[in-house]
């Protein structure tokens, strides 16, 4: 069984100009931790954010229980949330 975390989308890493792939069947945590990003996962969930890292640019689908409003402006959680097209990492 194979499952879909949502709509497919793309980070880009602008300081190292890379651009990552995110398929629907993949977390964007996944992707990051494979390309070597610095960043721990945690509970897997969204409710713990240790894994809550910042983002510079894009429309993010927050889908944590961690973040307050004020966080969510800057900070999402890769192992749960999405984002609409591209989101730009400061990495």
């Amino acid at each position: 069984m194979t499952i879909s975390f949502g709509n497919p989308f793309e980070i880009l890493l602008a300081w190292s100009e890379r651009t990552l792939k995110v398929s629907e069947e993949q977390s964007a945590l996944e992707v990051l931790i494979a390309a070597e990003v610095p960043i721990e996962p945690g509970c897997m969930t969204g409710a713990c954010g240790k894994c809550a890292t910042q983002y510079v640019e894009g429309a993010v689908m927050h889908k944590d229980s961690c973040l307050s409003d004020e966080e969510r402006k800057t900070r999402f959680c890769p192992c749960v949330s999405r984002a609409d097209g591209c989101l730009v990492l400061p990495y």
